[in-house]
């Protein structure tokens, strides 16, 4: 595998292009939840008996329904792409997605200004959020496909843009709440984002495979990639032909004798061979080696979901920030848990502890359990538990460590799930994780409704 040969004078370009990548991924799905007020705003509204307005709460559970809505399709297409993938083009999968995405939040943006009965409003999102979820699984699990056949440093410069995805959806709404916009207004702004970003995207996908190269076909540079392997043969076959012609490369009986350097020339095309007619691994068996990476995904953002955000936007401050909840939860429960996110996203390509093999790392990862109970037991609005940390200030320090964790360990499971394999199965590996982190999801999102029971 050379991931990196042939790019050397677009490394910069190429990495830039892999962060807005993963950020692609993500940045439109974060800013379409980041709208929740003018949902819930737009569907609150209901007529009473007597024909009079009256406000419920909730009377469509679009919160609930949403979640459930957005995670059923995020699972299913993940596991159908780790399946099919080998059987529709990249291009395709990739490309087709992010059109149909862009179309979603076009058609969503176009609504904000059309005026419609609350239960025909809630039948076309509940309908949008199902397909944008459906065609951001096969981008998702299709790019980490394609960035896992790179080298880890790319892989993690991909997982570090979907970080940066929360951050700003986390600004918009710290930035709304300020400002205190109307809610449609807002969602103008919402909706228009994630399709500028998409566009953005997709240029970014198309120019691609110009700035890296593919493994399997190694460098970029065309005229290199078409001739290297055959240049090495060539050398090769001409070596053993030498010794086979030449009085020197025989021995007093007339057998041909081979050095060191010959073995390596015969080694060289044994290998070539070998690898031309490697067949990539069935699903199963690529599960099989990767394994414990799956479980320790699933594991991460199971124990994130179930208590971010549904939790942690209970947590209520008590210093500096008090009486302005409208700062303090998109400030401290959104921006700070996806800058920690991101931080610890980046250090993995910096420190990659511990290794891939360690006994130590899943068992790590389960020990991030103990961060639910810590932020139950922050000050929570109306929770039956004992308040034990009762200062903002504690809430921050806890929310940080859980986020930077979650970055560091959902980053290096993905990482190291490719390195475990051949460099052929490693886009198989990579659309496997991706059902993994969709279960781990799901995991964590059904969690999160019996913690909110408990509190």
């Amino acid at each position: 595998m050379r991931p990196c040969k042939g790019m050397s004078g677009n490394s910069g370009l190429a990495a830039a292009i892999i962060f807005l990548l993963g950020m692609g991924t993500l940045l439109p799905w974060n800013f379409f939840i980041t709208a929740m007020n003018y949902f819930t705003d737009r569907l609150n509204n209901t007529k009473g008996t007597n024909g009079t307005e009256q406000e419920d709460k909730d009377p469509y559970m679009f919160g609930n329904l949403s979640v459930l809505l957005a995670q059923l399709p995020l699972l299913l297409f993940t596991l159908l792409n780790s399946f099919l993938y080998q059987h529709i083009a990249e291009r395709v999968r990739i490309a087709g997605s992010m059109i149909m995405i862009l179309l979603l939040f076009i058609l969503t943006t176009i609504i904000v200004k059309i005026e419609m009965t609350p239960d025909h409003f809630f039948s076309v999102t509940m309908a949008t959020i199902w397909f944008i979820n459906m065609f951001g699984a096969v981008l998702q699990g299709s790019l980490f496909g394609l960035v896992g056949k790179q080298s880890p440093k790319l892989n993690s410069l991909f997982m570090s843009g979907q970080a940066v995805a929360g951050i700003f959806s986390g600004l918009a709404m710290l930035l709304s709440n300020i400002l205190n916009s109307d809610p449609r207004t807002s969602a103008l702004g919402y909706f228009i984002t994630p399709c500028v970003a998409t566009l953005l995207t997709l240029c970014c996908y198309f120019i691609l495979p110009y700035v890296i190269p593919d493994p399997e076909n190694g460098s970029t540079d065309k005229s290199e990639t078409k001739n290297e392997p055959l240049t090495d043969i060539r050398e090769s076959v001409t070596l053993v032909k030498v010794k086979f012609n030449d009085d020197s490369g025989l021995d007093t009986n007339g057998k041909a004798v081979f050095n060191k350097s010959d073995s390596e020339a015969c080694e060289k095309l044994d290998d070539f061979k070998q690898e031309s007619t490697e067949e990539k691994s069935t699903v199963p068996q690529v599960f099989k080696q990767i394994r414990v990476m799956a479980f320790c995904v699933t594991c991460v953002f199971a124990v994130t979901l179930s208590v971010f955000p549904a939790i942690t936007v209970r947590t209520k401050p008590t210093g500096f920030f008090k009486g302005k909840e409208h700062i303090f939860v998109p400030l401290y429960s959104f921006i700070v848990f996806n800058v920690m996110d991101w931080i610890g996203r980046y250090i993995t390509s910096r420190i990659q502890w511990p290794s891939k093999k360690s006994y130590l790392f899943p068992l790590l990862v389960v020990l991030r359990v103990i961060f639910i109970p810590a932020l139950m037991l922050c000050n929570i609005e109306s929770s039956h538990l004992p308040v034990v940390f009762n200062h903002e200030a504690a809430y921050v320090v806890i929310m940080s460590l859980f986020a930077m964790s979650s970055g560091y360990f959902a980053c290096l499971c993905m990482s190291y799930a490719t390195q475990l394999v051949k460099p052929k199965d490693a886009e198989t590996a990579g659309a496997l994780m991706t059902f993994f982190l969709a279960l781990g999801l799901s995991m964590g999102a059904g969690l999160s409704f019996g913690l909110k029971m408990i509190i």
